[in-house]
């Protein structure tokens, strides 16, 4: 049988705090080397990483489970290095369309500071991501990883996999173990732009090859996401179709962040 393979991406730039990220890599090859299944997993690691270390780690190893650990930004960058060592920001987008690329991953962990939004995106392409829903500290990352590696070492399914290491940052006395979120592939919305909706013709966008097409309201889908920079109207549009189309069509609505292409969803604010 195939062995699944984990590529650990680790970045903690020179210019950011510092995280324990060799104890983590340390902690999660001790669990698989000492689970009943460790012939079963192949791990390596990639550290400082780069723009560039990322494709070629993935190309030079085929990974089935991306595993990144560093810092994420407030707004859910993620956080890599340049080549002077400082931090420099990942574009949401570019992480985005590169896991659209990618054949075998099968899950991808963000274990980063607000990462729950770029998690979202990614599950656009990848069947499961877990990411994290505000700041998660170092001690309460650590012990996600070691609960999340345990169970898959022992045969347990990634959402299984999910909840033990929820249960391990408990274990460990921290109250952080809401933290993480794992989003599963999402289905296929249509998509509108903010600054759209002063037009008679209503431009939305498909997901698959990213073309603009204009639809009527009848034919979206029940799903629907506003998407557009800051300023661009997305707060005119959401309120909009709200009292526009709330009562007239089946469609519910996903909010979007101004640098995301799929966010998390508001249904519980506003609901048919």
């Amino acid at each position: 049988m195939a062995k699944t393979t984990i590529l650990f991406l680790a970045s903690n730039p020179r210019d950011s705090s510092r995280l324990r990220l060799d104890h983590e890599m340390r902690d999660v090859r001790q669990q698989l080397r000492l689970s009943k299944q460790r012939d079963d997993f192949l791990i390596t690691s990639r550290e400082a990483v780069r723009a560039s270390d990322i494709t070629q780690a993935i190309l030079d190893t085929n990974p089935n489970i991306v595993h990144f650990s560093g810092h994420g930004t407030d707004e859910g960058q993620l956080c890599i290095e340049d080549s002077h060592g400082k931090t420099q920001v990942l574009l949401p987008s570019a992480l985005t369309n590169l896991f659209k690329v990618v054949h075998k991953v099968n899950c991808v962990v963000l274990n980063a500071c607000h990462s729950e939004n770029q998690a979202q995106a990614i599950a656009q392409h990848i069947s499961f991501v877990i990411g994290m829903n505000q700041a998660i500290g170092d001690k309460a990352a650590i012990a996600f990883s070691v609960g999340f590696y345990q169970a898959l070492g022992a045969g347990r399914s990634i959402e299984d996999a999910y909840r033990f290491g929820c249960v391990q940052i408990e274990l460990f006395g921290i109250s952080e173990s809401l933290t993480p979120t794992l989003i599963k592939k999402t289905t296929n919305p249509s998509f509108l732009y903010g600054n759209d909706v002063n037009s008679s013709n209503l431009v939305f966008q498909k997901r698959q090859d990213n073309s603009r097409v204009q639809l009527p309201i009848s034919q979206l889908r029940k799903h629907l996401a506003v998407i557009g920079w800051t300023g661009s109207g997305r707060s005119y549009a959401l309120h909009w179709l709200a009292s526009t189309l709330l009562n007239q069509h089946n469609i519910s609505f996903l909010w979007i962040g101004h640098w995301f292409e799929l966010s998390r969803g508001i249904s519980d604010k506003i609901s048919h």
